[in-house]
Formats: structure tokens, C-alpha cells, sequence
């Protein structure tokens, strides 16, 4: 079987598809025949050797890939629930960049014969839509008609936390980053959408909320952390869950001088002064939460019933071949995309 590996972090080249024997799975895994496997931002930090957690939990050389959908080819012995076949979708971390994989069979959900999605959009669906109920559920009590500002509302997570938000009855201001964005973030359930390409991002936040907004969701980093604190309401939250403004858009090596600028522009808050403001910032990488199963089952049971009542789906933009993952990584690193992207596997 074929996988895709770095092998030392870099450039587009460093994503190399090799051949493998075909895994054999634990006592407590399932093993995958992968269908499609997600894209997201993170992988272009792996790539990058970027990513902390990728470092520490699994190193040199590494497969990226945090989800996938496809079918069960095997059990392990203590797995009597899933039979050959099923199809399925799930979360790992790292490795779902591959026709194969091992993933535990508390990580594996079996897809409803009456699931009106596709493999493709159970593959896009599990990491954004985690991230973003994690990031509204799980961390602040979320009270219906809180003004909540969502930055790349047009993304993976930012179309999540859209949808996720409306279900709270909150109202959703979503930021784009270009025109042919703007419909997308409206259809995601943004009751007003800001396109900072052609206007003013904070003169536009601050006539739509004068007072501040209760929530803002950015994963840009330092480009914007400082101004989303500022237009916080008091009681607000910030929440950030990513970095990617440090990041170049193009060519695929890390900027060393443009990392080191945007590290030294990231805010450095003091909590005497977040006291007296009553503002909190909130922080998480979903990668080192894979030990609280608690927080996932919770999770996970309550997305799966509003996908089978149609109130959430997960949007998939665009589908790259598994040999094409540079041009994957290329699309997603330049903020042109909308939704999801994902890599298409071919069956053994």
C-alpha cells in the first residue's frame, strides 16, 4: 500500500509517496482502507516542522493527516462491533495520508446506511466540526444571542463554527479575506459578513457591534489577535486555535525572518490588566486533546444527530489525488480556498 511521508521538514518536494507492507492492526484498532483523507492547515506546519505536537508524539519521518473516510478491511481482537465492509470515518493523529491505516476503535465511526453525506464529506467533516464545538461548547458558557465575530469564516473550522452558532441561536458576523468568499460565508449561516479586501475590517466590526462582540474565534495569530482583543465586549472571550498568518502564501519553505516577526508580534497579555478589562483569551490545539474521550463521545453524539437533521454539513471545496498533495498543500496555503479540502485514494 501507498502512504505519504516526510521524511525531514521542508518544501512541497518533502511529500514523498512511498510503498509500505499493509498494516496489521492491535487488539484495540480497526484497520482502514482509506478513501479520502482531509486536508487542513495544520499539515502545512508537520510539513514545515512546525507543529509541537507532531515533534513530540511521533517525529521523523511522519504521514500527516488527522481524518479519513473509507471502509473497515480489519479488526483487532478485542473489536466485535464493526464487521469488513462497513464503512466508516474517523480522527487519528497523524497517519490518514495513506490507502491504509490503524486508528483505535474509539476514533472510528461507523457512517448510517441512510447518511445522505458522501465518503468525501465524512472525510472533511470530523476535525473542523470538533474544533469548532470544542471551541464553542466546551470552553465558556454559550448563551443564545451573543455577538460572535468568526475570522476566515469561509474555512474549514470558520464554516463549522458558523453553522454551530446559528444552532445556539447566536448571531455570527463572519470575516473573508476576498469577494468570491463572501457568498460562501452567508450560505454557512453568517448573518453579516465583513470582506476586509475591500473594506475595513475593524471600522466595519466596530459599526456592526459598538459595544464589542461577547465571542471572537481567530486563527490567524498576530495579525489579528491584538485588534480582536480590543473588540471584545467586557466579558468577552477570545479564542484562538491557530497561527496561520505567520505562515508565507507561497513557495512552501518556512520564513524564518517572517516567523520571528510574527512571533514577536504576537500580543503578550497582562492578566491584571484582562482583569480589570474582564476579558479572557482561550486557547487550544485539538491535537493534544486525543486522551479525553469524555470530550470527544460528548462531541461527536451530538454533531452525528444534527447531521442526520440536516443542520449541519460539512463543506467540501475541492478534491486532490493522493499524488497531488504539493498542489493540495499549495491551494490551502495560499487562503484562496473555501471549505475543505481533501485527498482522493484509489482502492487496492
Amino acid at each position: 500500500m501507498k502512504k505519504i511521508i516526510i521524511e525531514r521538514p521542508g518544501g512541497y518536494r518533502q511529500l514523498k509517496i512511498k510503498e509500505f507492507p499493509a498494516p496489521a492492526p492491535e487488539a484495540h484498532e480497526v484497520l482502514i482502507a482509506v478513501s479520502a483523507a482531509g486536508v487542513n492547515f495544520a499539515d502545512v506546519f508537520i510539513r514545515m516542522g512546525l507543529y509541537k505536537s507532531a515533534r513530540e508524539f511521533v517525529g521523523w519521518p511522519i504521514t500527516p493527516g488527522f481524518e479519513f473516510a473509507g471502509t473497515v478491511l480489519q479488526c483487532g481482537a478485542q473489536i466485535n462491533d464493526l464487521a469488513a465492509g462497513t464503512p466508516v470515518f474517523g480522527l487519528t493523529r497523524f497517519g490518514a495520508y495513506s490507502q491504509q491505516v490503524c486508528v483505535p476503535r474509539h476514533q472510528v465511526f461507523s457512517i448510517s446506511p441512510d447518511s445522505k453525506l458522501t465518503l468525501d464529506e465524512w472525510a472533511a467533516f470530523p476535525t473542523v466540526f470538533l474544533t469548532a464545538y470544542h471551541g464553542l461548547f466546551h470552553n465558556f458558557v454559550l448563551r443564545p444571542q451573543m455577538e460572535i465575530l468568526v475570522h476566515s469564516a469561509a474555512g474549514g473550522v470558520g464554516s463549522a463554527l458558523l453553522q454551530l452558532g446559528r444552532l445556539a441561536n447566536c448571531r455570527m458576523i463572519g470575516v473573508v479575506g476576498a469577494r468570491h468568499k463572501v457568498e460562501s460565508a452567508r450560505a454557512f449561516g453568517a448573518d453579516v459578513v465583513i470582506d476586509k479586501s475591500r473594506e475595513d475590517l475593524w471600522a466595519r466590526a466596530k459599526a456592526i457591534c459598538p459595544a464589542g462582540f461577547d465571542v471572537v474565534f481567530d486563527g490567524n495569530g498576530p495579525s489579528t489577535l491584538k485588534q480582536s482583543y480590543q473588540h471584545l465586549a467586557p466579558m468577552g472571550k477570545l479564542v484562538t486555535y491557530g497561527f496561520h498568518s505567520i505562515l508565507p502564501k507561497g513557495g512552501g519553505f518556512p520564513n524564518y525572518l517572517k516567523l520571528a516577526l510574527g512571533y514577536f508580534r504576537i500580543p503578550r497579555w497582562n492578566p491584571l490588566h484582562m482583569t480589570n478589562a474582564n476579558k479572557s483569551i482561550i486557547a487550544f490545539n485539538l491535537s493534544y486533546l486525543f486522551n479525553r474521550r469524555d470530550l470527544l463521545q460528548e462531541a461527536m453524539e451530538a454533531l452525528l444527530n444534527w447531521v442526520a437533521e440536516g443542520k449541519v454539513k460539512p463543506p467540501v471545496a475541492q478534491r486532490f489525488p493522493f499524488e497531488k498533495v504539493a498542489d493540495a498543500h499549495r491551494a490551502i496555503a495560499s487562503g484562496a480556498t473555501t471549505g475543505k479540502l481533501i485527498l482522493k485514494f484509489p482502492g487496492d
